[in-house]
């Protein structure tokens, strides 16, 4: 996101950085295509206004959003979620204390027609988190294994995350 409306400035890197360590991240991977939409729109980064955005540059395209299912359970809260459901679907990856038989709780406040579109996806149970990584940098210990070899040595090179806990 390049301006997340749900996270505290304080301690997270600038969008720019986050999008230079997402790059070396997926850079393995030629499946994976990086945008800035989000980093040079003004304003709040909104997953509704980025998928509508999708969405009319090409609307022949399944446009799909992946996040921890931890987040997913709050999407009645997100800022027009309806729209979410209009422009994309959404793949609930799980998370470690999140069970993914939670996710059908959600028709009773957004409709079975809307959580038809959330796709659950189960991953090796790692409690890995920006804020762990943030918080162990800020520790002073290691983060190897935590992200890719090419971003850790991205965030030392860079000094991010160097605040006190």
């Amino acid at each position: 996101a390049g301006h997340p409306p749900h996270k505290v400035e304080t301690g997270v890197a600038s969008p720019e950085h986050r999008y230079l360590m997402t790059f070396l991240a997926i850079a393995p991977n030629f499946h994976f295509e990086l945008s800035r939409v989000e980093i040079e729109r003004q304003g709040p980064s909104y997953t509704s206004d980025t998928l509508r955005y999708f969405h009319m540059m090409d609307d022949s395209i399944d446009w799909y959003f992946i996040s921890g299912a931890d987040a997913i359970l709050e999407i009645a809260s997100w800022h027009y979620p309806e729209d979410i459901f209009r422009y994309g679907q959404l793949i609930a990856a799980s998370r470690p204390g999140y069970s993914l038989s939670r996710l059908q709780a959600l028709s009773d406040h957004l409709g079975e027609d809307k959580v038809q579109r959330i796709h659950q996806l189960e991953v090796p149970a790692l409690a890995i988190s920006s804020s762990l990584v943030r918080e162990r940098i800020q520790s002073g210990l290691s983060i190897k294994y935590l992200v890719p070899e090419a971003v850790e040595h991205y965030i030392a090179k860079n000094g991010l995350y160097q605040g006190h806990p």
